[in-house]
């Protein structure tokens, strides 16, 4: 079954894409959660004319996006956490603890947006990406402290 994305869709596809899914998935959660439409020939031509029309606004959410990373650089966060003697952590590091100490530092990013490259289990140093637009992705440093 083919659907036009019509929001990023983690996992699927951006916004306009169109993309082949198994007919469940998308009658069953992507139509009526209104993240996707049918890919037939009257909405692929309304959705060739929206991106024609929106070329120049890509580019300015491109150059907010790479603002944003350049930003953020080489910035290092530190989480806080409960951890045991062994130094394995009591409980989970979130997406939610990593955007909040993200905006403590002025940048403002949604929760949605950031990726754990390694599951945090322990006190150390890991990496997670910020997907910022479908071309420019971040790494951020950060480290897991013991409260």
């Amino acid at each position: 079954m083919e659907v036009i994305l019509k929001d990023d869709v983690k996992g699927l596809g951006y916004k306009n894409d169109t993309v082949t899914v198994k007919p469940g998935f998308g009658r069953n959660y992507l139509l009526p959660q209104g993240l996707a439409v049918l890919a037939d020939k009257s909405n692929k031509k309304i959705v060739a004319e929206n991106i024609r029309q929106a070329a120049h606004k890509a580019d300015k959410v491109k150059a907010d996006a790479q603002a944003v990373a350049d930003k953020i650089g080489d910035v290092v966060l530190d989480i806080p956490a409960k951890v045991g003697e062994s130094g394995k952590i009591f409980g989970r590091v979130t997406t939610l603890q990593l955007a909040e100490a993200l905006k403590a530092k002025g940048i403002d990013v949604e929760r949605k947006r950031l990726s754990f490259d390694q599951e945090p289990s322990s006190a150390g140093e890991y990496t997670a990406t910020v997907d910022l637009h479908r071309e420019v992705k971040h790494k951020v440093r950060f480290n897991v402290v013991a409260e």
